[in-house]
């Protein structure tokens, strides 16, 4: 945590940098780092974790070091992504928002990923998977 706070000069406008690059190192935002932020900003743990709350690409759980998406918009939904993100669940055994066991996995819906004509879209990690099938599934999270 010192590492990445020693890239700042402790002003409040770099509370977001901050926070993004903590949960990019921990996958999450610990209470004891959000508190350390805090302190090293000069602003309050409550200010802090408002706008932890306020955005939600900031999580406050561990997640797994592979993060599926499916997506749940009207292409892909057109398409069968319900069948997708059913075969998903199967497969890992969680539902969206949850995390494997082991760590492995964190499960994820989108409303729109943007890529229609690839519909429907599975997202793993940075990589997307198109014209999705509930027999690639497999192949894809293995």
């Amino acid at each position: 945590m010192n590492e990445v706070l020693s890239r700042y000069s402790g002003k409040g406008d770099e509370l977001v940098p901050i926070l993004q690059e903590v949960q990019e190192q921990f996958g999450y935002l610990p209470a004891e780092v959000m508190q350390q932020t805090a302190k090293f900003l000069h602003i309050s743990d409550s200010t802090v974790f408002g706008v932890a709350t306020f955005y939600a690409q900031f999580k406050f759980t561990p997640t797994g070091k592979r993060i599926v998406k499916v997506c749940r918009g009207t292409a892909c939904h057109v398409r069968g992504g319900a069948r997708i993100l059913n075969e998903v669940e199967r497969q890992l055994g969680i539902t969206p928002g949850e995390t494997t066991d082991d760590l492995e996995y964190s499960l994820e819906t989108i409303a729109c990923f943007g890529s229609c004509a690839l519909a429907p879209i599975v997202v793993i990690d940075k990589t997307v998977y198109g014209r999705m099938t509930t027999k690639k599934v497999g192949g894809v999270l293995h």
